[in-house]
């Protein structure tokens, strides 16, 4: 253990043996000179902290330090009373305030408890409370602020964290100071009472037990008590000025000493009108000479100040200039420009309200909510969305980047409400046509005023920041696995790690690096699989990896492996499922295709056959589509891969599961089969 934090120890202990082994006049002086210095330090770091967190550990220091000088009062109390003596530093200052009249010494001593009790400690006392409160009251709104931040790309995932972690670190301690403030208010309540005490109490013994006039008794007992009661109200009076530092204490670039000295005189020319003033009380029957010297001093204040701030004007614009020029020719500055953003979404002037919060703008809350959503439902943490102006587009027209290549765009009308049509069309609705942007239906812009009429007659009506919202999800969703780079894995298996250390140490680094581990989750992620059970996928892994780091094999037996969440997903709540069937014959043409490299298998399957299969298959798609069910295809999980990778050419929106991703209990209705002639 460190010496310094045995002696606080010790410290601790020593203030437990005051409360009850009486000690002697010399070293209760010492202890008195120890009270006082530790009250200096104190108000001394608390005027030169720039913000509160800086002195976090002032609650309890503030209980040690009550408690410290709680005992010093019953020591020294113990001591005037047994033995009328109480070291040379409690005689000392109670003769120096007394002097030759204990009534006038002790009016002086009761009017300083006074101020120490009505005006700091109550005033330290309201002030915590209400600091501890309106902290309290605003840390949601904060936490929204630093958010909103995050999804605008002001801050980084490493600075927003390090801001909440302040904010809630602000909230305990405003929370810790209104309770530590009660032990200032004790503590003078407390010394109140004991001064009464040795007042009455000391004129008692001293008269009945030491055969003390009255004028002796009080000479003594009054002299005593009052440097008694100086000695310890004048560092409490130190504490509790403290307090109240602390909590009125703002964040601030500098300390006290200098925020008061830079603010009270950032205006010069207020001191030659102060100046003025005083000059003209002059001419009143206050003494001339006086006020005319300090109206002198004010003014010669004044000019001086003024004039470096001129100057620093000056220099200020200069290096301003300076500074703007060196940094366009730095060669930092065009390294900056090689940034590249995951997740980029720029709009138009005129759709700038679905931002501005001071309009009503709620977007970047969409966007906090939507990347919550997304790290449930896909199991990734999806990169902050950067969200600017670009008055390259159009007003109303906004576009999506993923890693700088545009992958969406679309239009708003922000005083109009898209009304998606259904089945048979209304002719009365007026509106703008146009398609929806995410999943592209028919629909129409329509105004306010015909909305509850298009609600009536069938149409889904949504507002514009809902329909960039869905719009915005959509694409993450189809764009998640180009968005899970290796770094991004890393924290996925980091996180993993924390719970499940044996798992991850038998899959990365050996045998599979974070790179193959990448690849898997990627492929899950663009067939729409959801990762999020990774404890699952890498029991798998953990299995299969040591027989083969082929990534595409090791994905199908990942997806088998997560078959029950694979039925869920696409199964109704009855535990069905229609699909799409592929024939022997065209599975057998499939496996004798498959060409074994080096570099993986892949399907070459002639051209001809390859425009049979797709063709065959579309059509069956478009039966399906007609009746709104989803397309999935069916097959055996030998060939479940290469038929998914002919099909991402030409129909990248159809499902395709094998036997072995589906659970036994799925009753599977077979609704067309693909075959060739």
């Amino acid at each position: 253990m460190k010496a310094r934090d045995l002696s606080v120890l010790l410290g601790v202990i020593l203030i437990i043996v005051m409360l009850v082994v009486p000690l002697p006049g010399w070293l209760l002086s010492i202890l008195i000179l120890c009270n006082i210095s530790l009250a200096l330090v104190v108000i001394l770091v608390s005027m030169n902290t720039r913000e509160a967190l800086q002195f976090s550990i002032f609650p309890s220091l503030l209980l040690l330090l009550t408690l410290f000088r709680l005992a010093l009062n019953v020591s020294t109390t113990r001591s005037i009373l047994s033995e009328a003596e109480a070291g040379g530093v409690i005689a000392t200052f109670g003769s120096f305030v007394i002097g030759d009249n204990p009534l006038v010494g002790f009016v002086v001593f009761v009017i300083l408890v006074i101020i120490q009790f009505l005006v700091i400690t109550k005033g330290a006392e309201r002030v915590s409370e209400v600091a501890a409160r309106f902290t309290l009251d605003a840390m949601p709104g904060k936490q929204m602020s630093i958010d909103a931040d995050l999804n605008a790309g002001l801050i980084s995932e490493q600075q927003a964290k390090e801001r909440r972690e302040k904010v809630e670190s602000e909230a305990d301690f405003h929370g810790a100071m209104d309770g530590a403030s009660k032990f200032v208010k004790g503590d003078a309540i407390a010394g109140i009472i004991i001064v009464l005490i040795n007042i009455i109490f000391g004129l008692v013994i001293g008269m009945v037990q030491m055969d003390f006039t009255f004028t002796e008794a009080m000479n003594t007992y009054m002299r005593l008590t009052v440097g008694d009661g100086l000695v310890s109200q004048i560092p409490a009076l130190l504490i509790a000025t403290a307090t109240g530092i602390v909590v009125t204490r703002t964040t601030s670039t500098g300390n006290l000493g200098s925020d008061v000295t830079e603010q009270l005189l950032q205006y010069p020319k207020l001191l030659f009108i102060a100046a003025g003033t005083l000059f003209l009380l002059g001419f009143t029957p206050i003494n001339f000479f006086l006020t005319t010297t300090m109206a002198g001093l004010l003014a010669l204040g004044g000019y001086v100040l003024l004039r470096p701030s001129d100057e620093k004007e000056e220099t200020d614009i200069e290096e301003e200039e300076q500074t703007e020029s060196s940094s366009m020719k730095s060669p930092e500055s065009v390294v900056n420009l090689l940034n590249m953003d995951p997740i980029e979404f720029e709009f138009g002037y005129a759709l700038i309200p679905l931002v501005d919060a001071s309009q009503g703008g709620d977007l970047l809350d969409r966007v906090v909510m939507i990347r919550r959503q997304l790290a449930i439902e896909l199991g990734i943490v999806v990169p902050v969305v950067r969200i600017r102006d670009n008055i390259q587009l159009n007003p109303n027209e906004y576009r999506l980047k993923i890693k700088g290549n545009e992958v969406a765009f679309g239009e708003l009308l922000l005083d109009h409400y898209l009304a998606m049509t259904p089945d048979i069309d209304d002719e009365e609705i007026d509106g703008i046509e146009t398609k929806e942007p995410a999943f592209g239906l028919p629909a129409k812009w329509i105004s306010e005023e015909n909305k509850d009429d298009a609600e009536l007659s069938g149409y889904t009506v949504v507002d514009p920041p809902s329909v960039v919202s869905t719009h915005i999800t959509e694409i993450i969703k189809q764009n998640a696995h180009a968005l899970l780079g290796r770094q991004e894995t890393k924290q996925l298996i980091d996180h993993l790690k924390e719970n499940y250390p044996i798992l991850v140490e038998e899959v990365t680094p050996e045998p599979l690096a974070v790179g193959d581990v990448q690849k898997v989750l990627a492929k899950l992620l663009k067939e729409n699989i959801s990762v999020r059970n990774l404890p699952i996928i890498f029991e798998t892994l953990a299995d299969f990896a040591k027989m083969t780091n082929d990534t595409e094999l090791l994905t199908e037996y990942v997806r088998q492996a997560l078959s029950s969440q694979i039925t869920k997903q696409y199964a109704t709540d009855d535990m069905s499922l229609k699909v799409i069937t592929v024939s022997g014959k065209v599975e057998k043409m499939i496996a004798e295709s498959i060409q074994q490299t080096e570099h993986g298998n892949y399907i070459a399957l002639d051209p001809e056959s390859q425009q049979i299969i797709v063709k065959t298959l579309h059509d069956e798609v478009e039966k399906l589509t007609l009746q709104e069910e989803t397309a999935v295809v069916l097959c055996s999980p030998a060939i479940r891969m290469y038929l998914k990778q002919l099909l991402d050419r030409f129909l990248p929106q159809v499902v395709v599961l094998s036997y072995n991703e589906l659970e036994p209990s799925v009753q599977i209705q077979s609704v067309g089969v693909v075959n060739v002639a």
